[in-house]
């Protein structure tokens, strides 16, 4: 863990999920696809969650990744520490050292499955806020 990552991270994990569904409620508001949060604070030591949406097109994964940065300022949520891939938009990360955010295209997102990758992992129900766990 960086120190960059260690003073982002300090958050407690409500805290961070709580920023973790702001962020993918902006997602959702830049139509951002199947955006889906995951609880990974138990198998990683470095984030809590992880939230993965994607876009049609790289237009629409460039106004995710903004509406997402927005998102996360307006509900007091931590700096960013760092980004990648926004220059190819074929899988945009955001890592707010407490949760990262993967903003993919659709050919992407099916290629890496990163929903498959984490399946031990549960699921955030995002209406009521609870952590399901997958079947």
């Amino acid at each position: 863990m960086t120190p960059e990552t260690a003073s982002a991270g300090s958050a407690d994990s409500a805290e961070s999920m709580r920023w973790a569904l702001a962020a993918a409620a902006a997602a959702d508001d830049k139509k951002g696809i199947d955006t889906l949060v995951i609880d990974v604070g138990a198998v990683i030591s470095v984030t809590d969650a992880f939230v993965i949406t994607h876009g049609a097109n790289p237009r629409q994964v460039r106004a995710v990744v903004e509406g997402v940065e927005a998102g996360v300022k307006a509900a007091g949520g931590p700096a960013l520490v760092r980004t990648e891939g926004a220059d190819g938009r074929q899988w945009v990360l955001l890592d707010y050292g407490c949760f990262v955010v993967h903003v993919f295209d659709a050919e992407t997102r099916r290629f890496y499955q990163l929903e498959r990758l984490w399946a031990d992992c549960p699921v955030v129900d995002r209406q009521a806020g609870a952590v399901l766990t997958r079947t």
